[in-house]
C-alpha cells in the first residue's frame, strides 16, 4: 500500500516537470517581468531620495560644500569632497554710486547661499600685489564697472584697468598668468554714447580672457537708456543678471561643469548641439552692442617686452623693420608695399634698398599704424613720429617704498624721479634677450621723419607725469614721493632702440640738461661717429653683450656688416670720453659666460669707469630668440663670474651690489677715495660744471672725478642689505613665476 503511494507521488513529480519543460519559455517569461518591475519600482524609489536630498542642498549650498552624499542600499553617506566655491569677491568701479549700491545688493543676495562674500573698491585694491593670487583661491571674483565720459573708466577704477590692460598685453605676465580665476562682469553704460558703450565692462572682459581666467559666464550690460534697456531700467537689468549669477553660482557649488571655458575663439561661445547661433548668443555669447572690431583683439595674446611671431605683439601686422620700408617710386608700388607690410612679409633688404633704389622727396614716418598699436598695447606713450615714453616697474615700486632700481644702489638716483625714454625707438641690432622681441624698427641710418627735440622733451614730461598721476590715491603710494615724481629728476634714454641715431641727440640732451635732468644714455656700440660726437651726458653707457666676433654676432644678430670693426672703433671712442662711462654685460649662460680673457682685453681697450654686469632677464617665448629660462644664470654664477674677471684686471675691484636685479658693479679703483667707494653722482654739482661747459662753448671741460659722491655703506658688495635701501621694505612677490625686472 506504501510503495503504490510512492508510486503514484514520483509519477505526479515527474509529470509536473515535464510539464514546466515543455512551458518553460513563459515560466521565463514571468519570471523576468517580475524583475523588471522590481527594478523600475526600486529606480523611483532611489530617484526620489536623491531628489529630496538635492532640493534640501539647493537650500543651503555652502553646507554641502565639504561633503559628497552617495547612497548605500538607499541611504545617504557622506564622503569629504573638495570645496568648489570658497567665496565671492565683488570688485566695483563706480561714479555716482550706482555700481556700488548693485555691489551691495548682490553681496546682501550671497551671503542668503551661506557663502563668504566681500565687496571691494577697484581704488582700494591692488592688482600688482593681489589679483594673481585669486588664480590659486577658491573664489569667484566679479566686476561691477560703469563707463564714464569718453568711454573711459571711472577714477576709483582708472589704476585697475590701467594694469590690467598692460598686464594682458605685456608678455612678461604670460598668456597663463590667471589661469584658475574664475569672473563675471557686468558693465554699466548709457547706450545713448553708442561710440562708448560699456567698452570698460567689455575691455574688462577681454583683458582678464586675455590673461586665461576663465567666464563663469558671458558678460552682461546694463543701460541707463530706458528707451534701449532690454528689462525696461539699468536697475532691472542688474536684477536679471543677478539671477543668472546666482543660479550659475549655485550650479558651481554644486560642482557642476562650466557650460563656457572661457577659451572660445575671440571670447565667444560657440553653439551646443543643435541650439542655434542666435539663442545661444543671446544667453552666452557676444552681447548684441558687441562692437565686431574691438572682438577682433580676442585674437592677441599677451622692456622691457620677431619678426614673424605675430601672437606675442598684438597680431600679424605689428612687427615692422626697416627692411619692409623701402622707398617706393610709384604709389602702385606704395600700396604694394603696404600690404606686404601688413601681412608680417620680410621684404627687400636695406643693402638692396640702398643700392638699387633712389629716396623719395619726403620721408616716411618710423612708426607705423601696426607699430603704434603694438607699442600702445605694451604700455608705450608714443611721442611724434619716432620716440616714445614708458614708465618703469622701478618708479611704481620706489613710489611704493618698496626699493629702487640698481642704478639707485650703484649711482644714487631716485627711481621714482625717473623718466625711461627714447628719442629713437629704431635699432641697428636683434638682440636675442631684446625686451620688444623686435617689435621696434630696425636700421642702419636715420631715413625717416624728424620730429625737433624740443616737441619730444616736453611731450615726453608731459606723457611722464600723467602715467604719474595715475598713482594719486593708489594703496601704497607715499605723498611725499608721488608729490616728487612729478618733477623728473632722472632720464634714462635706454627704453628702447639705440638713442644716439636720433640726429639731433645733443640738442635733445642739452634740453634735458637746461631741465636740471640728469641723462644716463646707453647704446649698443655701433655707430663709433656719434659716440665721439656726443656732447657731456651724466653716465654714458656701452652694451657689450659679447667679447668675440662670433657671439656678438649670434647674441645681438647686428645688421651692419662691419660690426665688428664698429663695435671696437664705439669702445675706443668710449675712451677718450672724460665723463663717466660705463660698460654694460649681460651675462647669457652658455652664451658667453665663458669669455672672461676676452672681456679683460675689451676692458682694456676701453677704460670704462664702471663695468655693469647683469644676468640676462627672460622675457618670454618668442620666435625671435632661441633664448630660455635655461640661459638665465643664478645670482651667484654671476657673482663667481665677476669675481673671475676683477682678478683679471688689476685696476678695477667690485663696488656695488644688488641682488634683486641680479646686477654687480665693478670700479675702477680711482673712486675708491681714501678707502672709500664714491661711485654715487653729485647731481647738483654736475648740473653747475655742465652750464659752465655750455657757456664756454666747450672750452671749459671737466671729468667724471668732478662730480662724485661717496657711496653708502649698504649699497656696497658684501654689505648685509645686498644693495636694498634700508629705508624702503622689501616686498616678496607671493606666488612669483619669474622676474618681472624692467632695468
Amino acid at each position: 500500500m506504501g510503495l503504490d503511494v510512492s508510486m503514484d507521488t514520483w509519477s505526479f513529480f515527474c509529470t509536473c516537470l515535464v510539464s514546466a519543460w515543455l512551458r518553460r519559455f513563459y515560466i521565463y517569461s514571468a519570471v523576468a517581468f517580475g524583475i523588471s518591475i522590481w527594478i523600475v519600482v526600486r529606480f523611483f524609489t532611489t530617484r526620489k531620495k536623491i531628489t529630496e536630498h538635492g532640493e534640501k542642498s539647493n537650500r543651503n549650498p555652502a553646507a554641502s560644500e565639504g561633503r559628497e552624499d552617495k547612497l548605500v542600499n538607499g541611504y545617504a553617506t557622506l564622503q569629504a569632497k573638495e570645496v568648489c566655491v570658497a567665496g565671492v569677491k565683488i570688485f566695483y568701479g563706480s561714479q555716482t554710486g550706482t555700481a556700488k549700491r548693485f555691489a551691495k545688493g548682490l553681496a546682501e543676495a550671497v551671503i542668503s547661499l551661506n557663502l563668504p562674500v566681500e565687496v571691494i573698491s577697484m581704488g582700494d585694491y591692488d592688482p600688482d600685489d593681489c589679483l594673481a593670487e585669486e588664480a590659486t583661491g577658491r573664489n569667484v571674483c566679479v566686476f561691477l564697472v560703469a563707463t564714464y565720459t569718453d568711454g573711459q573708466p571711472t577714477e576709483s577704477a582708472a589704476w585697475f584697468c590701467k594694469w590690467l590692460e598692460e598686464a594682458a598685453n605685456d608678455f612678461r605676465f604670460g598668456k597663463m598668468y590667471l589661469k584658475g580665476l574664475r569672473y563675471a562682469v557686468f558693465g554699466l553704460g548709457n547706450s545713448v554714447y553708442v561710440d562708448h558703450y560699456n567698452t570698460v565692462g567689455r575691455n574688462m572682459d577681454r583683458w582678464l580672457w586675455m590673461l586665461s581666467a576663465s567666464r563663469i559666464m558671458t558678460r552682461a550690460e546694463g543701460d541707463c537708456n530706458v528707451a534701449q534697456s532690454k528689462h525696461g531700467s539699468i536697475e532691472a537689468d542688474f536684477e536679471a543678471w543677478k539671477a543668472k549669477f546666482l543660479s550659475r553660482l549655485q550650479a558651481l557649488c554644486r560642482g557642476e561643469k562650466k557650460p563656457c571655458s572661457g577659451k572660445c575663439k575671440k571670447g565667444k561661445c560657440k553653439s551646443a548641439g543643435k541650439q542655434s547661433k542666435e539663442s545661444w548668443d543671446h544667453e552666452h555669447g557676444a552681447s548684441e552692442y558687441e562692437d565686431t572690431e574691438a572682438e577682433e583683439l580676442f585674437e592677441t595674446s599677451s622692456e622691457e617686452e620677431a619678426a614673424a611671431d605675430a601672437e606675442e605683439t598684438g597680431g600679424t601686422s605689428s612687427v615692422i623693420d626697416v627692411e619692409d620700408l623701402g622707398n617706393i617710386m610709384s604709389h602702385m608700388k606704395k600700396a604694394k608695399r603696404e600690404r606686404e607690410l601688413e601681412a608680417g612679409d620680410v621684404g627687400t633688404s636695406l643693402a638692396r634698398e640702398n643700392t638699387g633704389r633712389k629716396e623719395e622727396g619726403e620721408k616716411r614716418e618710423m612708426i607705423t599704424l601696426a607699430l603704434r598699436e603694438a607699442l600702445t598695447k605694451q604700455g608705450y606713450k608714443l611721442i611724434g613720429s619716432h620716440s616714445g615714453v614708458k614708465l618703469c616697474r622701478w618708479t611704481k615700486s620706489m613710489l611704493r617704498g618698496r626699493g629702487g632700481c640698481y642704478k639707485h644702489t650703484f649711482y644714487g638716483i631716485e627711481s621714482h624721479r625717473c623718466m625711461e625714454a627714447t628719442p629713437s625707438l629704431a635699432c641697428a641690432n636683434k638682440c636675442v634677450f631684446c625686451w620688444r622681441h623686435h617689435t621696434n624698427p630696425v636700421g642702419t641710418e636715420w631715413r625717416w621723419k624728424m620730429d625737433q627735440p624740443e616737441m619730444i622733451l616736453q611731450e615726453a614730461i608731459e606723457n611722464h607725469q600723467n602715467m604719474i598721476k595715475q598713482f594719486k590715491g593708489v594703496s601704497g603710494v607715499k605723498a611725499d614721493r608721488f608729490e616728487e615724481a612729478m618733477t623728473a629728476k632722472h632720464c634714462a634714454l635706454s627704453l628702447v632702440g639705440e638713442p644716439i641715431m636720433y640726429p639731433e641727440i645733443n640738442r635733445f640732451v642739452k634740453l634735458l640738461h637746461q631741465r636740471s635732468i640728469s641723462s644716463f644714455l646707453v647704446t649698443n656700440a655701433q655707430f663709433p661717429d656719434e659716440i665721439r660726437n656726443l656732447e657731456p651726458v651724466t653716465q654714458l653707457y656701452v652694451s657689450v653683450d659679447a667679447s668675440t666676433k662670433e657671439s656678438l654676432k649670434r647674441i645681438d644678430r647686428p645688421l651692419f656688416k662691419d660690426f665688428w670693426q664698429r663695435f671696437l672703433d664705439s669702445l675706443k671712442a668710449l675712451s677718450e670720453k672724460q665723463q663717466r662711462t660705463v660698460y654694460r654685460l649681460t651675462l647669457v649662460k652658455a652664451w658667453n659666460v665663458d669669455e672672461l680673457k676676452a672681456y679683460a682685453d675689451l676692458i682694456s681697450l676701453g677704460k670704462p669707469d664702471f663695468i655693469e654686469v647683469k644676468g640676462v632677464t627672460y622675457c618670454g617665448e618668442s620666435s625671435a630668440s632661441s633664448l630660455t629660462m635655461a640661459n638665465v644664470p643664478w645670482h651667484e654664477e654671476v657673482v663667481r663670474f665677476v669675481q673671475e674677471l676683477a682678478d683679471l684686471i688689476p685696476d678695477y675691484e667690485i663696488a656695488c651690489e644688488h641682488e634683486h636685479s641680479n646686477c654687480l658693479l665693478i670700479a675702477h679703483k680711482k673712486f675708491k677715495i681714501n678707502g672709500e667707494w664714491c661711485t654715487w653722482i653729485n647731481y647738483g654739482r654736475f648740473q653747475e660744471l655742465v652750464r659752465e661747459h655750455e657757456r664756454s662753448g666747450g672750452s671749459k671741460t671737466f671729468t667724471a672725478a668732478d662730480y662724485t659722491a661717496k657711496t653708502p655703506r649698504w649699497a656696497l658688495f658684501g654689505s648685509r642689505e645686498r644693495g636694498f635701501d634700508p629705508s624702503d621694505v622689501r616686498y616678496q612677490r607671493k606666488n612669483k613665476a619669474r622676474d618681472l625686472s624692467g632695468c
